[in-house]
């Protein structure tokens, strides 16, 4: 079926500008396979279902929007966390800024060198799970990073991680396009965790694949910004086995386009899978949650918790889905949006689904938005509180329940730490 002129347009002139990387024959048949999805499926527009809240231009566009480089004299998040350090200036791997990978305890490649091999485990993974979340949904923005992306880590763990892995994003070229693809393989009762954070470039088009096998748990966190101008699309597939564990953050500020998808499998029972984000937006700022759960084994366990801050027009968007297959029995799903408009002139766009063909479940979806509790700030103002301070705690407060879907303590509490400094930028103008 013939795409439409306009959606046709868009493609040609996006992959015009790209060539398939050259590389081993198993990576080269991913990434052909990857290019004739995309160019049958198209690049998204906004008469696409999931992106209607979302124009995807800025993401599609043949050569990216340039984005200022962002002067930042704060310590980055994370410095307090022991951490191996793999660090990505405006999408390359930088091995003197970074740690040596052996100190994790795990296997580490760049899919850069393990592309030129023979054989490598990242041949089961590289464009699989992403392929198997083409469906329900067509994602091709992640089919094009599969064809294109020249660099990333490829982990597989084994056993306890002896640290995080710590991926550093750089951005120092005001007009790089960055395509970047990690492959997380977690062995039956490995445990791994994973940090990212930075700007990266200033278009980022990232895909994390996650194969988490029986017994074995995944923690993910990640810290968005604080490059406004930049311009994001991330996409994490991951597939859970047996009484497996996979639980991932995100905390997004400033940013004038960022859309974050993430899709999971419940393959095998007893699997719990967590997806939490909090937002704080400001002005010219677009951020987009968009989030596919299938549950496809039985007594699973499911949680989305997203929390957006947003004032001065800024908008955000939460598409969150929750799939039970028909032998998912005993499935447990919670889903719950929620926004703290702090204007009149900010949006909030929600779109929860619950979709069920299994009988024996416990699965519910909700959406809020709403303004400053002015019962609860006159409270806190009766207790000598100023009145700036006292909606920052009350902005806190109302993030809590996705901070505390973060496991480490010392992780939450610097996340804690970056959502007051902004708050206080903020109050200061």
């Amino acid at each position: 079926m013939a795409l439409p002129q306009v959606k046709q347009d868009a493609t040609d002139a996006r992959l015009s500008a790209l060539s398939l990387p050259e590389g081993a024959g198993w990576v080269t048949a991913a990434r052909e396979d990857a290019l004739s999805r995309v160019q049958a499926m198209g690049l998204p527009t906004r008469r696409d279902e999931y992106w209607k809240y979302t124009r995807p231009d800025l993401l599609t566009a043949a050569e990216p929007k340039p984005a200022a480089i962002f002067a930042n004299d704060e310590t980055p998040i994370f410095s307090e966390i022991d951490r191996v350090r793999l660090v990505f200036v405006d999408g390359v791997f930088d091995a003197a800024q970074s740690d040596d990978p052996s100190l994790a305890g795990v296997e580490i490649d760049r899919l850069a060198d393990a592309g030129q091999t023979d054989i490598h485990w990242a041949k089961d993974v590289y464009g699989v799970l992403e392929t198997r979340g083409q469906s329900p949904v067509e994602r091709p923005l992640a089919a094009l990073n599969t064809a294109f992306a020249t660099d990333g880590v490829l982990i597989r763990v084994t056993g306890k991680a002896k640290l995080p892995v710590s991926l550093v994003y750089l951005h120092q070229n005001e007009t790089s396009d960055a395509m970047l693809h990690h492959c997380i393989k977690v062995e039956p009762g490995a445990e791994l965790t994973v940090l990212e954070n930075g700007p990266a470039a200033a278009r980022f088009n990232k895909v994390m694949e996650v194969e988490v096998a029986d017994g074995a748990a995944f923690h993910h966190v990640r810290a968005q910004g604080r490059d406004h101008e930049r311009q994001a699309v991330t996409h994490i597939f991951a597939r859970l086995g047996v009484e497996s564990t996979f639980k991932s953050f995100t905390m997004t500020s400033n940013g004038i386009m960022t859309r974050n998808e993430c899709v999971i499998e419940l393959t095998g029972d007893d699997a719990i899978a967590h997806v939490a984000g909090a937002c704080l937006g400001d002005g010219d700022f677009h951020h987009d949650d968009t989030v596919f759960i299938t549950h496809d084994a039985q007594n699973c366990e499911s949680r989305q918790v997203f929390k957006k801050v947003l004032r001065n027009g800024a908008t955000g968007v939460f598409q969150g889905k929750i799939l039970v297959q028909p032998d998912a029995q005993k499935t447990d799903g919670y889903q719950i949006s929620q926004s703290l408009l702090l204007d009149d002139d900010s949006n909030f766009l929600a779109k929860p689904e619950l979709e069920i063909y299994a009988d024996d479940v416990q699965c519910s979806h909700g959406s809020t938005s709403g303004a400053i509790d002015e019962t609860a700030l006159f409270y806190l103002r009766s207790r000598g509180i100023p009145e700036p301070q006292a909606q920052d705690l009350m902005v806190l407060a109302f993030l809590a329940e996705a901070i505390e879907e973060i496991d480490n303590k010392a992780i939450a509490e610097d996340v804690l730490v970056r959502l007051s400094a902004w708050l206080e930028r903020r109050r200061k103008g």
